[in-house]
């Protein structure tokens, strides 16, 4: 049996360069575009400097696809055997109150690592290794329902552009990769995982009243319709969003790419993918270098909330089955169930 190829790559970083595996480079990962491991690994290089920032010290859980996107993927929520010493760690608590060591990157060498590990995804939690019960990032994930695309999402996150601006949030927009859109905005690390949920739920409520003909925050898929679903739930501990730069396990390779609320209407999510973006991020810079310079607070969106649990009996909604109860949620029942067991014992 031949010997599996080996590349050793040198990734400089804040410490020093670091020596970094490659193995089996030529196996191809996206078949439909004979895309290699060698050359995830290489766009994960060229957009290391921005990538770093997006991800520095976050607990990031990896989505790894070792046998490339053919493959069956799987989560890494903690880290993986075998890690190097320099390769960082947040420790985090899971809604069931269980904990784990993830991995946290600190350097372009680590998300090197993880990408030779397979990992094409990078999940990262919204808060920091310092403080992992607090959130410092607020992030509304848009996303088309059937029957919608991503000009409807496009649409929706302009009214979500206004909506951030009066809650005196400053949103940065990017593709999903797929056919949805994400929206970050930095926050100051003080409220916890049910207020900062609490916000963005008054915050996408917002965004429905003004067009709901084109928005839910329905979380029952049979009462969405053809809408655009502000995903509020996303907010929730230990759900994530794919980061910035991350490469979607899509047969076209895309990216999940930062861009301006300027050229949002006017992009196509498939033209950023593996091998256009290192270029485009040449060519143009980081849509998103001053997110960390435009940090907010969501006092106004509590207060919002606030007002429609006061004024219109609005208050919580369901979080997802896995999670435990949660104080003030409604049932977690479907209403076509639930109408269903009204008729019954009536």
């Amino acid at each position: 049996m031949a010997a599996k190829t080996v590349v050793l790559l040198t990734v400089p970083g804040p410490e020093g360069d670091r020596e970094v595996r490659l193995s089996s480079p030529d196996k191809v990962y996206f078949p439909e575009r004979g895309i290699t491991k060698r050359q995830v690994v290489e766009y994960y290089l060229a957009v290391a400097e921005p990538m770093t920032r997006v991800l520095l010290n976050r607990p990031t859980n990896l989505k790894r696809f070792p046998d490339g996107v053919d493959g069956e993927p799987f989560f890494a929520k903690r880290l993986p055997k075998g890690a190097p010493e320099w390769v960082r760690t947040a420790r985090v608590t899971f809604p069931s109150g269980r904990t784990a060591d993830t991995f946290a990157p600190s350097e372009p060498a680590a998300i090197a690592w993880a990408a030779n590990m397979g990992t094409l995804d990078f999940h990262p939690w919204p808060v920091r290794a310092a403080d992992t019960d607090r959130p410092d990032e607020l992030r509304i994930d848009l996303d088309p329902q059937p029957g919608t695309d991503f000009a409807d999402a496009v649409a929706v996150a302009a009214v979500l552009h206004e909506v951030l601006d009066e809650a005196g949030l400053v949103g940065w927009p990017k593709t999903s990769g797929g056919r949805g859109i994400h929206v970050f905005a930095r926050i100051r690390p003080e409220w916890s995982f049910i207020e900062v949920r609490r916000a963005v739920i008054a915050i996408a409520r917002r965004v429905c009243a003004r067009i709901p003909e084109q928005a839910t925050v329905d979380w029952w898929k049979e009462e969405r319709g053809e809408r655009v679903f502000l995903d509020y739930n996303q907010a929730a501990r230990d759900r994530t969003i794919a980061s910035a730069w991350s490469v979607r396990g899509l047969p076209r390779a895309t990216v999940s790419m930062p861009v301006t609320w300027e050229t949002l209407p006017s992009v196509a999510p498939e033209d950023f993918d593996v091998l256009t973006v290192p270029s485009l991020l040449e060519r143009d810079g980081d849509a998103h270098a001053g997110m960390d310079d435009a940090v907010g607070g969501i006092e106004a969106a509590l207060e919002w909330f606030a007002a429609d649990e006061r004024d219109r009996g609005l208050g919580e909604l369901p979080y997802p089955p896995e999670y435990p109860k949660m104080p003030g949620e409604p049932m977690r029942v479907q209403p076509s169930r639930a109408r269903a067991g009204r008729e019954t014992t009536d």
